[in-house]
């Protein structure tokens, strides 16, 4: 049975991220996500865990100046060490936290640099990544992030995704699926899901376009979660968009898919 959670990254940002643990909480989740928990100390965020009785399923290696319009570390030739230091760092908190799963980001191919020695380097560090989080019993995961919201992106749909587990072959790697970045790459999301689930670690949704809540654009979600629900997966599907209305407001999905799971 698939597992929900919360993205406190991009949900109940109405108030600092410390808080956010309480509000999750008293909406019924029972495992977090969080992109970046560096802002927070790791006796803080357990100190949150503890006192709130959650989980945190996810986070992600730390990825330099992607978020801030840069090009990010995994792909980018010369940035190795760099990869290599956010890769302990998220290993020092996942493994102080229980976090079960961590996420690496590509990057972007840099305007001056080919794309071959960048997919080179995303699989050189991706093995190093998979090698180092294995050693902890930690799941890597990498996602597909589409190229209008983040253009350059080094692994944009599922067929690159698909060719880049090829390179790395390594058996622990496998993808994270974000619904909404797939629609944005106009991948059919139930077939893409079917054909690929047994590669997929993790899992995110947002409507598309508009990257809202469930039932506010064009994704088909019931039929999404049905299958999920009847297929082998067993693994987090996590909330992670942006609310159209408050973050208090925006759970009427929660009751209508999630009602009968136990941790919801």
């Amino acid at each position: 049975m698939m597992k929900l959670a919360v993205n406190l990254s991009m949900i109940f940002t109405e108030m600092p991220l410390i808080e956010r643990f309480a509000q999750a909480r008293a909406h019924g989740f029972q495992s977090v996500e969080i992109q970046f928990p560096y802002e927070l100390s790791i006796e803080q965020i357990q100190t949150q865990l503890s006192l709130h009785n959650l989980e945190l399923c996810l986070i992600n290696v730390p990825a330099g100046d992607l978020m801030q319009g840069g090009n990010g570390l995994a792909g980018i030739p010369g940035m190795e060490l760099e990869f290599h230091r956010g890769v302990e760092k998220a290993i020092l908190y996942a493994k102080a936290l229980n976090v079960p799963s961590v996420n690496i980001l590509a990057g972007k191919q840099p305007l001056d640099c080919d794309l071959l020695p960048c997919l080179k380097t995303l699989a050189t560090n991706l093995k190093l990544a998979c090698s180092m989080l294995s050693d902890h019993q930690i799941q890597p995961v990498f996602e597909m992030i589409n190229g209008t919201d983040m253009p350059r992106f080094l692994v944009q749909n599922i067929a690159q995704a698909q060719e880049m587990l090829e390179a790395v072959q390594h058996p622990a790697l496998k993808m994270q699926y974000d619904c909404y970045h797939m629609a944005m790459m106009d991948e059919n999301i139930l077939e893409t899901l079917k054909e690929n689930i047994q590669n997929i670690g993790h899992i995110q949704f947002a409507d598309c376009p508009g990257r809202h809540e469930p039932d506010t654009a064009k994704i088909a979600y019931t039929e999404i979660f049905q299958w999920l629900d009847q297929s082998a997966y067993t693994g987090y599907v996590a909330a992670e968009y942006r609310p159209q209305v408050t973050s208090q407001d925006s759970f009427a999905w929660k009751d209508k898919y999630f009602a009968k799971h136990p941790q919801s």
